[in-house]
């Protein structure tokens, strides 16, 4: 029987495990969206994991939806995760960038003057964003144009070969958490009425496209895509009933391209919707179970639900998950309060195994 420990062939890349860390916000870039020394401590104290998959990094200025997050559109960028994707090999692991346009999710004060965050259509969403000026109520976001859409879609492309040029072993696309794939997915952000939106058949292209440009770019093998069906963060609703025309029309398109894996963030009403997708795509399959992800979910893996499992908060708490997985704990306990602080408390600084 296949567990959670034994290793696994990623389109070509070898993993030493099947346990992923999940890609999580950390809001600690440097100036113009670097990765600094905490940055690398970080990645490389977890590099015992089968795959890192990092924090959302945006592919272009005006996809920049938190304060203090990373980039890759610039040299001085690239460079700086150099030091990151370095570090993480010499130990041993692999690492995958996450390419996350936060497309409505955002706000003027985090983008150059004169810009605002765009999206599919202009639906603003409820609730506020946390700003260096403090909180903020969100913005109606510009429509994309079609020539704009393009631009984006070719804007990902770039930010892949970015990241391959970083030593990145592969990228990850950010389909999900209502961010800007996700927005084209969804009825409720996308209300276009030409060859981007509609029925179901339609919304699914700018995704596709996206996943076609990144694999033109980069190959397949070092592509994944990470998908969230009827997830309702930030402000989307995505009715069950939308997401079972959805994510298998969108699974049809981009099974034929060969991608190194499909992440699906499970909502826990739909695991026929999940079993359906991981019966459609012959790929390597992660899932994210719907959190917070315990030290028993790994048993996924077991039942032949997923060829890996990605952690989270748990990650965050326990840089040396896998062996304490395989040992049977101690866990630590996730600190909250200083996720997403300056104090590196929650971040590096829990205890390791054995203390």
């Amino acid at each position: 029987m296949t567990t959670v420990f034994d290793p696994i062939d990623l389109s070509g890349t070898q993993l030493t495990n099947r346990i992923a860390m999940a890609p999580m916000t950390r809001s600690r870039a440097g100036e113009n969206g670097t990765a600094t020394d905490l940055t690398v401590e970080y990645y490389t104290q977890r590099a015992t994991a089968g795959l890192i998959i990092t924090e959302g990094i945006q592919p272009s200025v005006v996809g920049q939806g938190y304060p203090f997050t990373p980039g890759l559109h610039s040299a001085e960028q690239v460079a700086s995760w150099r030091r990151v994707t370095d570090a993480v090999h010499a130990e041993g692991g692999r690492i995958f960038a996450q390419l996350m346009h936060a497309g409505r999710i955002g706000h003027p004060v985090l983008l150059p003057e004169g810009q605002t965050p765009v999206s599919a259509s202009p639906v603003t969403p409820a609730g506020q964003l946390f700003t260096a000026e403090g909180m903020k109520d969100f913005t109606e976001p510009r429509e994309l144009t079609d020539a704009e859409i393009r631009a984006t879609i070719a804007d990902f492309a770039a930010a892949a070969r970015n990241a391959v040029d970083a030593g990145f072993d592969g990228v990850e696309l950010h389909g999900a958490n209502g961010y800007l794939i996700h927005q084209f997915l969804a009825p409720s952000t996308n209300l276009r009425t030409d060859e981007w939106g509609g029925e179901a058949e339609a919304r699914i292209r700018f995704a596709v496209e996206t996943v076609k440009a990144v694999v033109a770019e980069i190959g397949a093998e070092r592509t994944g895509l990470r998908i969230s069906p009827a997830n309702p963060y930030n402000d989307i609703d995505e009715p069950i009933a939308e997401a079972e025309k959805v994510y298998p029309a969108l699974v049809k398109e981009i099974e034929p391209l060969g991608l190194a894996y499909l992440h699906v963030m499970e909502n826990a009403e739909i695991r026929d919707l999940t079993l359906g997708l991981r019966k459609q795509f012959s790929g390597t399959f992660i899932i994210n179970v719907l959190g917070p992800t315990g030290p028993d979910d790994h048993k996924v893996i077991d039942d032949g639900i997923a060829d890996l499992i990605s952690y989270g908060a748990l990650f965050l708490a326990n840089p040396d998950l896998p062996a304490r997985l395989k040992a049977g704990g101690p866990f630590n306990t996730p600190d909250a309060a200083t996720f997403f602080g300056g104090d590196a408390k929650g971040y590096t600084d829990y205890p390791s195994l054995g203390e």
